[in-house]
């Protein structure tokens, strides 16, 4: 027999609550969500003079062809809107780590370039940021990294 009307909808609003294990988990992710950019962030202004977002935009350049990158796929890559993507570009490029060029497959595009100077400043900083990722991040255990990398692809899609 089917349930009233009524109690199907309150069971249906029920909340299914976390797990203890489920919860020490969420609460574990939402910690190192809210304290591992500050401490990738105080480590590269430390070491280098960058903030992570501009580090990212840097590296991402470093391993692409001609180090050139679309802007727009670029402010996709770092998940920054393009106005501020192009705002953290001219600072960039202010300091000599980048320079704007049209596409020269579609002018309606402009392209970031790595300059060699900004080359040579990820290089220079790559090490200290991987020292740091290790121990803040890859040197968790293998479950949690499991489950992080399951986390991550269901991100993605």
């Amino acid at each position: 027999m089917a349930r009233p009307p009524r109690q199907a909808a309150a069971a249906a609003t029920t909340p299914k609550w976390l797990t203890p294990a489920q919860l020490e988990a969420w609460q574990a992710l939402t910690l190192m969500l809210a304290r591992l950019p500050t401490a990738l962030e105080a480590q590269l202004q430390r070491d280098s003079q960058l903030s992570f977002v501009e580090y990212y935009a840097l590296a991402a350049l470093s391993e692409q062809p001609n180090r050139t990158m679309r802007m727009s796929e670029l402010a996709v890559l770092t998940n920054a809107e393009l106005s501020r993507l192009s705002h953290l570009i001219t600072r960039l490029q202010k300091r000599g780590y980048v320079r704007r060029e049209p596409d020269p497959d579609d002018g309606r595009y402009t392209n970031a370039v790595l300059t060699d100077v900004g080359y040579d400043l990820v290089v220079a900083a790559a090490p200290g940021h991987v020292a740091a990722v290790r121990e803040l991040v890859i040197g968790i255990s293998r479950d949690a990294t499991a489950t992080t990398d399951s986390s991550t692809e269901k991100l993605k899609q």
